[in-house]
């Protein structure tokens, strides 16, 4: 019915087709990762890989970038630590409006919590 071999190929070709697509893939954000910190100007709003939120205040060195993380406070971060540009407006709608007042309600303890007579700090 079918050849052994020809059988051989097709399952080889299953197996290495996802391989190389997923290679490809990873090959392409590592470059496009690799523009955006080439890419990086003075004035940027980045996030680090590990979370930090920075203001970007010199590029002039090839290998680090100097992150301003607070007024006055700069660091110096190598570039690869430069996850992404963040939209500095971004939070805007978060944060608090002049003249609103903000209410924050107590929490409930759970329901199962109530039911059980104990209350969770």
């Amino acid at each position: 019915m079918f050849d052994p071999s020809l059988l051989f190929l097709l399952l080889i070709l299953a197996l290495f087709i996802p391989i190389l697509l997923s290679s490809r893939r990873q090959r392409r954000q590592m470059q496009e990762m690799q523009n955006l910190q080439a890419s990086l100007e003075v004035g940027d709003v980045v996030m680090t890989t590990s979370g930090l939120r920075a203001t970007v205040v010199d590029v002039s060195y090839e290998e680090t970038v100097d992150l301003e993380i607070a007024d006055g406070v700069v660091t110096t971060w190598v570039r690869a630590a430069v996850r992404e540009k963040v939209d500095p407006d971004a939070g805007a709608d978060i944060a608090e409006k002049p003249g609103e007042d903000v209410a924050v309600a107590p929490a409930e303890p759970a329901a199962d919590d109530r039911a059980n007579g104990s209350s969770r700090p």
